[in-house]
């Protein structure tokens, strides 16, 4: 399957909303993680830690809905679509750690793996926007709206923690 295949398939994806919902919360944590940053080693496993609680409790949960809705057993196919999900919300939070860790090899400073960690962030879920418009049919203004919004979402995060420090 040629790349284009495989990043059409998950555009096309639940996984989408999940790796968005997870790009919130790892720019969240990396927010408060940069007012006073800790050793990198704590701030790659705060995002890791996280991404992984954050899957299971998805996962977790999409099984207690899924017993309580239904007293026959739930099929595989379900469990594998809430897998997948899972791991879209982990992929979400833990993505900006490449940065820390190319930091934690010395090839950017760590001021700079906080911007890269934020900036892109901000790009993926504003990205994500205007793609899932587009595949829904919107025309080019109103996937750009629809991108604007969910980006303030994440630049709202962003500027709160700038006026707090």
């Amino acid at each position: 399957m040629a790349l284009t295949d495989l990043v059409s398939a998950h555009l096309r994806s639940g996984q989408v909303s999940r790796v968005v919902y997870g790009s919130i919360i790892g720019l969240a944590l990396v927010l408060a993680l940069q007012a006073h940053p800790p050793e990198l080693r704590f701030i790659i496993g705060s995002l890791w830690a996280t991404a992984l609680a954050v899957a299971l409790a998805e996962f977790y949960s999409e099984w207690v809905g899924a017993a309580t809705r239904t007293s026959m057993g739930v099929e595989a196919e379900h469990w594998r679509v809430s897998a997948a999900d899972a791991v879209g919300v982990a992929f979400g939070i833990a993505f900006p750690s490449v940065f820390f860790v190319v930091a934690a090899f010395g090839w950017m400073d760590v001021d700079t793996a906080f911007s890269f960690a934020i900036w892109t962030g901000l790009l993926l879920i504003t990205a994500y926007g205007y793609i899932a418009a587009r595949l829904s049919g919107a025309n080019v203004v109103k996937a750009l709206f629809q991108a604007a919004t969910i980006g303030l979402i994440a630049a709202v995060l962003i500027g709160v923690k700038a006026l707090l420090h």
